[in-house]
Parts: C-alpha cells; sequence; structure tokens
C-alpha cells in the first residue's frame, strides 16, 4: 500500500484563487489517481465544505480570516498537527510556519517543503512580519527533510545563503482550448459600469495579478498611461491594501486615464480568464518577489507577447521571449514599439508558447515530485 500524503499551506480545493491552490489541485489529483492516500488542508468556515473531492480528503481550519499573516500562520501550525497525525509525507506550501516543522519530526513523519521564494523580503510586510518571515525560512530549512524551489534562482540562494540543498521543481502549466471572444462571459458584476463590454478582441493589455506593491501594479499603470495609445488596460485582481488603492487610484486620475484603466475585480473563473489571455493585445506582468509565477506561465502558453518586469525570476522563466522593463518609462517605450511594429514580435509569442511547452508540462512536475516523496520516505 502506498503512503499517505497531506499537502497542505494553500486555502485549499478545487482551485479558485492562485497558484499555490492550482499546483494543489494538479499534484492532490494525480497522486490520488497514483494509489496514494491524499489529504489537502483547505481555508473555509462557510458550506458548503466537501469531505472530498475526486478521490482526495479535505480538511477545513474552523476559523473566519482575519489579519492574512497572522490567520495563515495559524491555518498552517493547525493544518501541520492534524497532517502529522493522519501521515505519512507532508508537502508544505510555504515556510510561515517553520517554527513548528519540528512537529513532524517528534511524530517520526516526514516534510517536504516548498519555500515558495524569499518572502521576507516582499514590501507588503512590516519590519516584524518580515523578522517573523525571515526566521521562520531558518527553521523551516533546518527541519524539513527535504526542500523544493520552483526556480533555478531561489535553489542558488538557498545554497548559498542558506548552505541547504534544494530540489528545483518548478510550476507546471496546461494548454487551455481556444475560447471565443464574449466580454458577456465576465457577467455584470465585473463590468461596473466601466464600459468593459465596448472592448474588442486584441484591443486591450490586460494584468492579472493581486493588486499589491511587489507586483508593481503602479508602475505598469503608469506606462501604459505615459503611453498614450488608444488601447485599454484591463486588470484582473483585488486590492490587498486600502493605502495602496488609493495611490494607485490617484495616479490614474492625474493621468485622467480612468476611462482607459478597467478593474475587474478577481475572477477565477477558467473559461474567463483563458479568454481574456487569449485575446488581449499584450500581456504585462509585474510580478518581482517569488519564482516561478504560475500567471506568467499562462500567459505564455496563451501566446501572449508579453512585457515583465525585469527581474531573475521573470528572465529565468522567458528566458528571450518577452520584453522587459524596469520602471515606468521602460515599460512606456515598450508598448510605443509593440504599437508601432507588432509584426515584429511574433517570435516572442511563439517562443514563449514553445518554452512552457518544453519546459513546464505538468507531467514533468508531477513525476519529479513522485520521485522526491519515494526518495524522502527511504
Amino acid at each position: 500500500m502506498k503512503p499517505s500524503i497531506a499537502l497542505i499551506g494553500s486555502r485549499g480545493i478545487p482551485a479558485k484563487y492562485g497558484g499555490f491552490e492550482t499546483f494543489v489541485e494538479h499534484v492532490a489529483l494525480a497522486l490520488a489517481d497514483d494509489g496514494y492516500a491524499v489529504s489537502v488542508s483547505c481555508e473555509g468556515t462557510n458550506p458548503p465544505r466537501p469531505a472530498r473531492y475526486k478521490g482526495v480528503e479535505l480538511f477545513y481550519f474552523p476559523i473566519k480570516p482575519f489579519r492574512r499573516i497572522f490567520y495563515e500562520t495559524l491555518y498552517d501550525v493547525f493544518s501541520l498537527i492534524r497532517a502529522s497525525v493522519a501521515c505519512d509525507c507532508i508537502i508544505m506550501l510555504g515556510y510561515g510556519a517553520g517554527f513548528f516543522f519540528f512537529i513532524p519530526k517528534v511524530l517520526g513523519k516526514r516534510i517536504i517543503v516548498n519555500v515558495d521564494g524569499r518572502e521576507w523580503t516582499r514590501e507588503k510586510y512590516n519590519v516584524v512580519e518580515k523578522t517573523a518571515l525571515y526566521a521562520s525560512e531558518r527553521f523551516a530549512l533546518l527541519y524539513a527533510d527535504a526542500v523544493v524551489a520552483d526556480a533555478r534562482a531561489i535553489r542558488a540562494y538557498i545554497s548559498s545563503s542558506r548552505g541547504r540543498d534544494a530540489v528545483f521543481i518548478p510550476y507546471g502549466v496546461e494548454e487551455p482550448s481556444s475560447v471565443p471572444w464574449d466580454p458577456m462571459q465576465l457577467g455584470e458584476r465585473h463590468d461596473g459600469g466601466s464600459g468593459f463590454n465596448t472592448v474588442g478582441s486584441g484591443e486591450y493589455y490586460l494584468i492579472v495579478a493581486r493588486l499589491e506593491r511587489d507586483n508593481h501594479i503602479d508602475m505598469m499603470i503608469e506606462g501604459f498611461l505615459s503611453a498614450r495609445t488608444d488601447k485599454k488596460l484591463v486588470v484582473v485582481g483585488n486590492f490587498l491594501d486600502q493605502r495602496y488603492q488609493k495611490e494607485v487610484e490617484a495616479l490614474i486620475t492625474r493621468h485622467r486615464g480612468g476611462q482607459q484603466v478597467l478593474f475587474t475585480g478577481g475572477i477565477y473563473e477558467k473559461s474567463a480568464l483563458n479568454m481574456l489571455r487569449q485575446h488581449c493585445f499584450t500581456y504585462l506582468h509585474g510580478h518581482s518577489a517569488g519564482g516561478t509565477n504560475p500567471s506568467l506561465l499562462e500567459a505564455m502558453i496563451a501566446r501572449n507577447l508579453i512585457c515583465a518586469h525585469d527581474n531573475q525570476y521573470n528572465r529565468e522563466v522567458c528566458n528571450r521571449f518577452a520584453l522587459f522593463f524596469n520602471n515606468a518609462d521602460d515599460l512606456c517605450a515598450c508598448i510605443q514599439l509593440l504599437e508601432a511594429h507588432p509584426e515584429e514580435y511574433d517570435e516572442l509569442r511563439n517562443g514563449a508558447y514553445k518554452r512552457a511547452k518544453a519546459a513546464y508540462s505538468w507531467d514533468s512536475v508531477l513525476r519529479e515530485y513522485e520521485a522526491l516523496i519515494s526518495a524522502t520516505l527511504k
């Protein structure tokens, strides 16, 4: 009989939120199909709370969310204790509860941690939170039986700065089916009177992200508005910081861009997101913290022309098949080049698509996780 596996640290499945959740759904279902007894931790106090999902056991944290960093730490500790009692091997996403990674060790269980980047450097955290995350990272690397880095740059950091070996296993991406252009698919709640239904296929730039500082939403909006394009900018995601939201809104007001920048709020329906990606003129990617970002992979597999923030993680994923910017002026120049000669950049679209297919397949990711689980349990 194969061992029991718990995947904890995400918001749960079915995936409705972000990259970790999509990752967990793919890995959990594949392991269950291969005969493992798999369980997944889930947030949520409101029904429905199904006990199983496609052969995977689900268990829930019975507290409503509050201040995210503290809530997530409590959630992770609860999940860690529950999984340490019930399962043979734990795959932990993130290291916010790194202080408590000794728990499975005490109970004779194994723990694999996916470190998900250098969380303690992110701008959204205050000094106390950064200090706690820094310490958590050290304890997580001390106690973990195996460490996974989803980018080679993260693996290099763990090796050089922390003296710990890590296994490079990226996220995967699957090619979606073609979705015809139909803005009505988004529903009225994503329009909000903004005039989104007047936008045509290929007539907008697209951002899909959590709307926070690390993702440079303000920089991309400023660069877009400075380019004086006739196209729209569609921004998919939710603000997590009211102060930052007000800064972005003030920026748009200064540039008189209220009719050009269209906020949809969070969209989690896969068909709607696939439609937006498949029909955008260019995808703007501002993520700077962490490793391989799932939203970037999804843009690549959609054959998007990509303008990405210039950092080691985005360079690693895109290779040479993107345009890169460091500031709003850079992005403005990129947009002006693209609009003047769009036909000259087809190589970037096709190259990004082929790279996503070759380097970031779920089949490869799943094989590597199964191999790591087997090696960790020996």
